[in-house]
């Protein structure tokens, strides 16, 4: 039996299509293994969205390449779209495939180790043009994560200044919508008791099919099976509407959103070109809590954007201490070739950014702290995802809180009552209750 290995970097969406492509893999009779493991062929499924991605993209293909320099390294992912070239480049690639053709992966995989392909590497990256299909891959039944994701939506039409994802990704396509709810009921069938739906640019899921949108597809999903739960992943916060708010309050909705802020200033947004204003963002989050007061909000901050002056990034401290995150994911600006931001003036040095970004973690991280203290003594509802030493789980609430609890019982996947009784700062400790929740 032929051994595979796979290192994925960047966003759900690639997680989840490189759970897909190993399930695919799984069915012509490879095995899985540890990418430290030695094995016959190695997929890195590559992320471009900053310069560090790339950096490590570069630096997975090394270590595989170190690791059997015998082995068929096959380079695949947003990174590989956007610069095949520069991969072209690392001695040893065998093989790049872009996104458009993620497709068709295993069926150029087998044609290199039948030896069909004889000049390396061989590149298949198409242009991304106005029309395309979306994929669809199956989502693997097999429980290894506890959590099923589920791709529904591809591809952005947004063009923010600083980013470089719908060069990588293509147009905006969804997942047809009786396809989607097919793969839905093969996922709870399966036994899958939390289900994400992710895409790219996920709230404009269904633009291009007239009459349907993300809060009918949820109203559907909810309704499947109430003993399955549902959550979201990133949204554009004025795609957050009346209706999907409306349906928060269901019993299997996760309570919980992730809404990219970017900045807390109007000025740097909109040279940004996010579609939104400070004053707009705060009014669909005192929406949201009006519905469901407890509900986790986490967001993505970026610090160090060109232009950005102190006091933009302190209207930025304040707009989150204001907002009472759950979580926040800080990231440092990163230059990107092609993007309008990469030769924007007044460009904030390294240091500068370092700093603004250790400030904006420290808040983040004690604001998450806050947010979780609020669940002492109650009891959550928590996902169990794996096993550490001594009996002890670890699991996600449907606030997205990590919590470690101690049982002897085989738990993986299920969903289970906890009572909360400690918080050390990202992570919960309880005690889990005997009755259902």
């Amino acid at each position: 039996m032929r051994k595979i290995a796979f290192f994925t970097l960047g966003c759900k969406v690639n997680q989840s299509e490189t759970e897909a492509l190993q399930a695919e893999f799984r069915e012509k009779g490879y095995q899985i293994v540890d990418f430290s493991d030695q094995a016959s062929v190695y997929i890195i499924n590559t992320c471009t969205v900053t310069h560090l991605a790339d950096r490590k993209s570069r630096s997975m293909i090394r270590r595989a390449l170190k690791t059997n320099p015998e082995a068929k390294v096959v380079v695949m992912g947003c990174y590989a779209q956007t610069n095949a070239a520069a991969i072209a480049k690392i001695k040893g690639v065998k093989l790049i495939v872009g996104t458009k053709e993620k497709g068709n992966l295993v069926a150029r995989v087998e044609e290199l180790l039948s030896g069909k392909i004889k000049s390396f590497p061989e590149v298949h990256v198409a242009d991304l043009e106005s029309k395309l299909d979306f994929t669809e891959l199956k989502t693997p039944t097999e429980i290894e994560r506890s959590r099923a994701y589920l791709k529904v939506q591809d591809g952005c039409n947004q063009y923010c200044a600083y980013c470089i994802i719908p060069d990588a990704r293509g147009p905006v396509r969804s997942r047809s919508w009786e396809n989607t709810l097919s793969e839905a009921q093969r996922l709870i069938k399966a036994g899958f008791k939390e289900i994400v739906l992710v895409g790219i640019h996920l709230g404009v899921y269904g633009q291009d099919d007239a009459g349907r949108n993300l809060a009918t597809l949820m109203a559907n999903l909810l309704s499947l099976d109430p003993n399955v739960r549902w959550r979201l992943g990133s949204l554009e916060p004025l795609e957050v509407s009346e209706e999907l708010i409306d349906l928060l309050s269901a019993g299997n909705f996760c309570a919980h959103l992730h809404l990219p802020l970017q900045s807390g200033s109007d000025q740097v947004l909109k040279a940004m070109c996010r579609p939104y204003t400070v004053k707009q963002y705060v009014e669909v989050i005192n929406k949201i809590r009006e519905k469901v007061p407890e509900i986790a909000i986490t967001t993505d901050l970026m610090v160090g954007f060109p232009g950005e002056t102190l006091a933009d990034f302190q209207a930025g401290l304040n707009l989150v201490e204001e907002l009472k995150f759950s979580k926040l994911h800080v990231f440092k600006y990163s230059p990107r070739r092609g993007t309008p931001a990469a030769k924007f003036p007044k460009q904030v040095s390294a240091v500068e950014k370092e700093k603004r970004s250790r400030e904006m973690i420290h808040l983040g991280e004690r604001l998450a702290e806050e947010y979780a203290a609020k669940f002492l003594d109650k009891k959550l509802a928590v996902l169990v995802e794996k096993r550490l030493k001594n009996n002890f789980w670890e699991g996600s609430s449907e606030q997205y809180l990590k919590v470690k609890f101690n049982s002897a019982l085989e738990l993986r996947g299920q969903i289970v009552p906890v009572h909360l009784k400690q918080v050390k700062a990202d992570l919960c400790i309880g005690d889990m209750m005997l009755k259902g929740v």
